[in-house]
This record gives structure tokens, C-alpha cells and sequence, in this order.
């Protein structure tokens, strides 16, 4: 018995087949091109949307754009690549009619449309909330690092650039020695010639004013470092004692019905604290409704942040940091407000009564300070205050209590937080390959990651509704 065997190469066949043959109907290529077809790029912003009555033709804003979206769903990225796939992939030819841009054009797309791709985006997020895709009721937050395109060796922090200093300062001194002993001893052939050592020493000083350079750019910036290959990059930790990584902070709201994305932002800044009231209040008006409860960690507790989110009509829900007490004394936690008195009742059943109000880091506060405590069996596990114990209250911490009633009468929703925002992190940077980004600049690089959350988003409607479906649902 012999092997299935395939048509010849040089067979010659009296109909061709078509492109659209080899497309099946549930390939999600189809969606791609509808969805594209279906968008005003006008309205949305593209350049070229209208072509000029003179000069050369240009490409079409949505033929380009089919491009990009369908090589981010298919972990093809690059613009050279990109170009590859136009010239032999049978899928992209389908899709845009056997066109080849060169990858010049595709990249310039992506550099002069960064608003319009990012509003691709929210119309993709309108279209799954028609379908009822989002359930509208409860929002997880998270960040992630995705890697810049920028080595740590080309980013430079204060503290980096004074070690630097330093071993080039010790270098050129133990140079200078070696040169003296150069001059006195005889040259022996193992050892760099004084000629060579000179060499060196300027080698070392044309570094140091680098690193000058690079610190006098820190202190007019005010940054605390400077990043040469993509300027807006910054040194962030990656938690879980991984050490830190040149990279942007992702953030993006999950909606916890079927995990798709709502919204998403990137930054530069190497921590979350500032960010839940921003992302919350937007993930409620992408999802158009009238209140929202949403979840988040402990990195994203911050008491003016909790406030601007109740303001909005956001319920947010999250445990508060426990604080380090390496003193070995009583927590802020062990002590019982009494909110009918206005006072504080200690561990040793004394009240802290209210002293004044002032304004401690920014924000506006009431002091409560014990009475006595210099008679207390207690004080050496309580305080080293000559004047006893003080707590400081916030004016409007029965917000922070208030959510902590919430949190403890639901802890389910709590628990939930991971299982619904991690896993499209997860998705992302493992199954689709792009946990790091090509372009540089964040402008540049928001609007790759709209390119990215909007594959993800596709790839998840797809599976939960099928093409068919999903065409069928286009305006």
C-alpha cells in the first residue's frame, strides 16, 4: 500500500481554485476583515482614511490595519515579519486582496495612528458589550512589568552611576600606581606597556563624563534614572524576589464574566498606588453602568485613591497592608476606635482621646494621644514616646472602615481577584508570546499594547461566541 499523495507542482488545472477556498467559514481571519470593514476609520482618526486627488495612491488605513491585528492574533509582530507573511501566507493574502506592503509602510501604520488603533480598541469593547459579553457587576484591577526594549545595561540609576564612578576612580588610581612602577622597574613583556596604561586612564576619564553627563541629565529631568535606548523606560521591581527589569507598568481592568478586557493603560511608573481610582472609574463608563464593585491587591491601597473611587460610584474592595512592626510594639490595628466617644481604646483598656487636627503627608488628619501612660504595664510593648501613645486618624477614614466591613462580609469576592485578572496576564505573555514590547517611547508603546489587549479580547470572543456569530453581530 502506498502514501496519500498530493498534486503534483507542475500540474496544470483548467479551474484554479480561489483564495476564499481555502478559508474556512469559522476562521477568525473572516471576523478581522469584517470588523475592519464595519469601523469609520474617518471618524476614528486614521491618516490617509480619504486619499488625495494627487500623487501616489497610498494604502488603505483598514487593509493595513487587517494587517496588524491579524499578526498580533497570531504572535507575528514585527513589521518585517509582517511583510513576510503578506508575500506567502495564504490567510493575509485572503485578507488583503494579495497586497505587500513593505515594512517600512507597515511600521509608519503603527507610528502615525497610535490614537485610532487605540480607539480600535474601545469599539471592539462596545461591540462585546452589545453582545453581553461584559457582566457590568464586578471589575478586577491588576498591573504587570512587560520588558522594554531596553537592556539594563543602557539604564542608569543614581545609585548605579556613583558605583560607577567610584570603580573608575579606583581603576585609574591603581593604573596611576602601575604607570609609576613602570617608569622605575624595568618593562616586563606580561605587563601593559606605560604607552598602554595612558590609554586606559583616558579610556576611564571619558567614562566618568559620561556618567556626569548622565547624572547632570537626572537632576534637570528630576528623575531618579535615565534610560538611553528608550527614554521613557523605567528600572521596575519585579516582586516575589525576582529582581528588577528595564520595563512598563501594564494595567488593565477584567471584567469577571467571561475575563475580557475592559480597559487598559500603560505607565512608567514602578508601582500600582496611584492607580485603582483612574482605572476603576474608566472601566465603569467603557462599561456604561450606573455603579461597579471592583477588586484589586494590597499594592493599590491608597486612602485618596479608595475615596475618588467611592466618589465615582466604585465599590472597591481590598485587604489593607499589614504593617511591619519591627519595633516589636502594638500594631494600629490593636487599638479600637470608638466612634460615639471620638477615641481610641488600647490594648490596656485606656482611651486615646483627640488632641488636633493637622495635615501629615499631604493629608488631613486628627491626633489621638493617651492620657497616661507612664504608669502602664503595657508602655514598653506600646511606645517609646516620652508623651505616650498617639494614633493618627484620617478625617475620612470610616471610608477605609467602612470597605473593610465589605471585605470581610465577602471574602469570595476577594479570593476571586486572581483567577479573574491573572489569567489574561497569563494568556498574554505566555500563550501570545508578548509579555514584552518592540517599539519604544510610551506612546508608541500604548498603542502596541492596544494591539495586544485587542487580540486577546478577539481571541476570547471567538471561543465564547464563534465567527459566525460574532459577523453576524457587525453593524
Amino acid at each position: 500500500m502506498g502514501f496519500v499523495q498530493g498534486v503534483h507542482r507542475d500540474q496544470v488545472v483548467m479551474f484554479p481554485e480561489s483564495l476564499d477556498e481555502y478559508i474556512a467559514a469559522d476562521n477568525p481571519v473572516r471576523f478581522i476583515d469584517a470588523f475592519v470593514d464595519s469601523l469609520d476609520l474617518q471618524a476614528l482618526g486614521f491618516k490617509r482614511a480619504v486619499p488625495l486627488e494627487r500623487g501616489r495612491p497610498p494604502y488603505h488605513p483598514g487593509d493595513l490595519l487587517k494587517l496588524y491585528v491579524y499578526g498580533y492574533l497570531n504572535r507575528i509582530r514585527t513589521s518585517r515579519t509582517l511583510e513576510r507573511e503578506a508575500q506567502r501566507n495564504v490567510e493575509v493574502m485572503w485578507l488583503l486582496g494579495k497586497l505587500a506592503p513593505d515594512f517600512k509602510t507597515i511600521a509608519d501604520f503603527r507610528r502615525d495612528n497610535g490614537k485610532p488603533i487605540r480607539a480600535v480598541f474601545r469599539e471592539f469593547t462596545v461591540m462585546c458589550r452589545r453582545l453581553e459579553l461584559y457582566g457590568g457587576q464586578l471589575v478586577a484591577i491588576d498591573g504587570s512589568k512587560f520588558k522594554a526594549a531596553n537592556s539594563r545595561d543602557r539604564n542608569f540609576t543614581e545609585r548605579k552611576l556613583k558605583g560607577l564612578q567610584k570603580r573608575a576612580d579606583e581603576k585609574i588610581e591603581r593604573y596611576l600606581e602601575e604607570l609609576d612602577k613602570a617608569d622605575e622597574e624595568e618593562q616586563d613583556n606580561e605587563k601593559p606597556t606605560a604607552v598602554e596604561l595612558q590609554e586606559k586612564i583616558e579610556w576611564l576619564k571619558g567614562r566618568k563624563e559620561v556618567y556626569a553627563d548622565l547624572q547632570e541629565r537626572m537632576d534637570e529631568s528630576g528623575e531618579g534614572q535615565v534610560s538611553l535606548t528608550d527614554p521613557d523606560a523605567r528600572s521596575m521591581k519585579l516582586g516575589n524576589s525576582r529582581g528588577t527589569e528595564v520595563a512598563y507598568n501594564v494595567q488593565i481592568s477584567v471584567d469577571a464574566k467571561h475575563k475580557l478586557i475592559v480597559d487598559h493603560e500603560v505607565t512608567n511608573a514602578g508601582n500600582d498606588k496611584n492607580q485603582l481610582s483612574s482605572m476603576a472609574i474608566r472601566a465603569k463608563e467603557a462599561l456604561e453602568v450606573q455603579a461597579l464593585d471592583v477588586v484589586a491587591d494590597q499594592g493599590y491601597y491608597s486612602s485618596e485613591e479608595i475615596k475618588n473611587c467611592i466618589e465615582g460610584n466604585v465599590s472597591p474592595y481590598l485587604r489593607k497592608p499589614k504593617n511591619s512592626n519591627s519595633r516589636g510594639l502594638f500594631a494600629r490595628e490593636e487599638f479600637r476606635y470608638d466612634r460615639e466617644n471620638d477615641c481610641y481604646w488600647c490594648p490596656a483598656g485606656k482611651s486615646l482621646r483627640f488632641k488636633y487636627q493637622t495635615t501629615y503627608r499631604g493629608q488631613v488628619v486628627r491626633d489621638y494621644i493617651a492620657e497616661d501612660c507612664s504608669r502602664c504595664g503595657l508602655r514598653p510593648k506600646c511606645t517609646r514616646r516620652k508623651t505616650g501613645r498617639q494614633i493618627r486618624r484620617w478625617v475620612e477614614e470610616e471610608l477605609l472602615e467602612e470597605m473593610a466591613r465589605r471585605v470581610h462580609a465577602e471574602p469570595d469576592k476577594v479570593k476571586r481577584r486572581k483567577s479573574i485578572v491573572e489569567h489574561p496576564f497569563g494568556t498574554i505573555k505566555r500563550c501570545m508570546d508578548q509579555g514584552y514590547f518592540l517599539t519604544r517611547g510610551l506612546l508608541s508603546v500604548r498603542t502596541e499594547a492596544s494591539l495586544t489587549m485587542l487580540a486577546y479580547n478577539i481571541k476570547r470572543a471567538v471561543t465564547l461566541k464563534g465567527v459566525p456569530e460574532l459577523i453576524a453581530a457587525l453593524p
